[in-house]
């Protein structure tokens, strides 16, 4: 997967858009909402999709591009993007509403 050619590049990208734009304007699953937050989604959920068939696996055989198994790309996008918002949405809370600000009067003064 790693020399894969222009149109593998784009099928990954649009599993990724689509994927993103379920979670981000169809759940609305984000950490901030607005067009910014979607596209750093698209670009998470690309990698995520890139890594879906190597790591999830080739299956089913019927259903690819060249070396880009759709279902196993479609998870991979899922998963990591459901992962980075989780973890964002985590360390958020952990340092509270106050938190960051206490931290940054902290290093300062």
């Amino acid at each position: 997967m790693i020399g894969m050619d222009f149109t593998s590049f784009l099928v990954l990208l649009v599993i990724s858009a689509v994927v993103s734009a379920v979670l981000h304007f169809g759940l609305k699953y984000y950490v901030i909402p607005g067009l910014s937050s979607y596209f750093s989604k698209v670009v998470i959920g690309w990698i995520g999709a890139w890594l879906g068939s190597p790591v999830l696996g080739h299956w089913p055989g019927g259903l690819r591009y060249e070396e880009v198994y759709y279902i196993p790309a479609i998870l991979g996008a899922l998963a990591l993007l459901v992962l980075a918002v989780d973890l964002v949405k985590s360390c958020a809370r952990a340092l509270g509403p106050s938190g960051a600000t206490e931290a940054a009067r902290s290093e300062g003064g």
